[in-house]
């Protein structure tokens, strides 16, 4: 394709300054390209099936930006010294192993893209690159960097992710405009100590690799606003590094082996998504309530026990996913997160949801599949937002029919998913520290007098016996199941439920519960008798 064609006259040569012939299945450049090789600023070849760059191309002394990205080109060559103009140059995903010394020449490149081919090394002389800006070697094979790389001092993008580099030239310390560092996927075992100097840093990019620790020089990087060191080996976060970074937003430590969060983690004011999953936390800090503008809480697949009643504090919380943990209870404080809309707490130990999360009046969804509740709160009647309600695995719709029932003296919610039976996993993964000992204790335990080891000994299998507490709960719920058919009969009174009553818009089987039938009351719009929040619409931290 071909930009700015001016012809003014018949049969002169058109002044043209920007040809694209991108896509196009080329395999070799096309000779019209060089009719205008004394005017032609911007040139595209990318994605098509060139092999090698014609000298005649270097003839283009006007070029500014030149682009041959997704190509089969093997060879760069020496000849590109010429383009003195040259501002701009994409060679990325070629199979090109070298790049010429005499890229030098080449002074005014701001940017460079060499991302996605075999090059081993880059020359000395691409440190005479001063003006550029932008430097992008992703997927190739550098084990090591020049070691004058400093030299390239308006340097503000560097990314060198999935490579073979193992540290970092001292030099970059003179990077000071650097703003993007991406070295993620690479063989690092330690955080650069140079990476503590880049004092204009605004994203670091540090995942896959096998990083042990954060360490506190991060705390230099007061400008830092996107930090992600996920899928490595930290086992701790020293308390210095969070300490000065008030600017980051987004951190993403997930895939680690992080067994605390340091008390600094309150520094982060303005921190809006924490991705902490997969990792082996015993708990999260009360400082973290500070993070008042905290959005994202994803910490799934840890060992948490609890939440911390700080966490009221966050009043701008949207999402809060704590999967596959091992938490027994929510706190009530969560009643005060009011911007919340999905809570996703499945694969835990739940036994009970606090009444106050009948004040998370935006919420959407909530899932509490694969815990052991017993009941639901009635004060779940209030949640008008709700879209979903979560409880089984092998639940068919989003929402199902709820009746009311008094337990214990309380108004309580039930249905046919209720009690649950537990967890997804038996196995020892999902136990407590506690837990986890008794079960290996129980493992060791012999009576005097056994012969486990004699050959020829056989194995009989015992009855099970059925355990005194499962025996008392068969009993209740088969006298509880007798007692409500009895009410049926006497015609039990069913409350009718209204059109806003979206929780229980349908029964499991997609029909209307039959008034005559039903020995429960089904909750609808008819509020439940709980303590409502103060007249200001505002909720304290504390429990509500």
């Amino acid at each position: 394709m071909v930009f700015g064609r001016c012809p003014c006259f018949k049969g002169e040569t058109e002044d043209i300054q920007a040809l694209d012939y991108s896509h196009c299945t080329l395999d070799e450049v096309p000779n019209e390209i060089f009719n205008y090789e004394r005017t032609l600023q911007e040139l595209c070849l990318d994605a098509n099936q060139l092999g090698e760059l014609p000298r005649q191309l270097f003839y283009c002394h006007a070029l500014r930006r030149l682009t041959f990205q997704d190509n089969d080109v093997q060879h760069l060559p020496a000849a590109i010294s010429s383009l003195t103009q040259l501002t701009h140059l994409d060679l990325s995903r070629n199979n090109i192993s070298e790049i010429p010394e005499s890229i030098r020449g080449c002074k005014l490149l701001s940017s460079v893209d060499a991302s996605v081919n075999p090059i081993s090394k880059l020359p000395e002389s691409f440190t005479q690159l001063v003006s550029l800006e932008e430097l992008y070697l992703n997927d190739t094979l550098l084990e090591f960097l020049p070691a004058n790389l400093g030299r390239l001092s308006k340097l503000r993008i560097l990314e060198l992710r999935e490579n073979h580099l193992k540290a970092l030239p001292k030099s970059m310390a003179r990077l000071t405009q650097l703003v993007r560092l991406d070295i993620g996927q690479n063989d690092f075992v330690d955080m650069p100590e140079v990476v503590g100097s880049l004092v204009s840093l605004t994203e670091l990019w540090c995942d896959s690799n096998r990083l042990s620790y954060l360490p506190g020089f991060l705390g230099n990087l007061q400008q830092l606003r996107y930090l992600d060191a996920s899928n490595n080996r930290i086992s701790c976060i020293e308390d210095n590094a969070f300490k000065n970074l008030t600017n980051l937003v987004d951190l993403t430590v997930s895939s680690n082996r992080l067994t605390r969060f340091p008390e600094t983690i309150g520094k982060l004011t303005k921190l809006t998504t924490l991705r902490a999953d997969d990792n082996q936390l015993l708990g999260l800090p009360d400082s973290l309530g500070y993070c008042s503008l905290l959005e994202e809480l994803i910490a799934n697949g840890n060992h948490m026990e609890y939440l911390p009643g700080t966490i009221g504090l966050l009043r701008q919380l949207s999402l809060l996913m704590v999967d596959s943990n091992w938490l027994d209870e929510l706190p009530a404080e969560i009643g005060s997160c009011n911007e919340l809309k999905i809570l996703s707490a499945r694969d835990n130990k739940l036994v009970d949801l606090p009444d106050e999360i009948g004040h998370l009046s935006n919420l959407k969804v909530l899932s509490v599949s694969a815990n052991r509740l017993r009941y639901l709160p009635a004060t779940l009647t209030r949640l008008k937002q709700l879209d979903a309600l979560w409880l089984s695995e092998n639940q068919t719709k989003p929402l199902i029919l709820l009746q009311s029932e008094d337990a214990t003296g309380q108004r309580r919610l039930t249905c046919y998913l209720l009690p649950q039976e537990g967890g997804y996993s038996s196995s020892n993964e999902r136990l407590t520290p506690t837990e986890s000992a008794d079960r290996e204790r129980e493992g060791r335990i012999q009576f005097l007098g056994d012969s486990l080891g004699k050959a020829g000994a056989k194995l009989v299998r015992s009855p099970t016996p059925y355990p005194k507490e499962l025996r008392a709960r068969h009993m209740r719920l088969l006298q509880n199941r007798q007692g409500g058919q009895a009410s049926a009969q006497d015609g039990a009174v069913t409350q009718q439920p209204s059109s806003t009553g979206n929780l229980l818009a349908q029964s499991p089987t997609g029909q209307s519960t039959p008034h005559h039938t039903s020995s429960h009351v089904t909750i609808a719009t008819d509020p439940p008798e709980v303590i409502s929040p103060p007249a200001n619409g505002t909720v304290k931290a504390d429990a509500v």
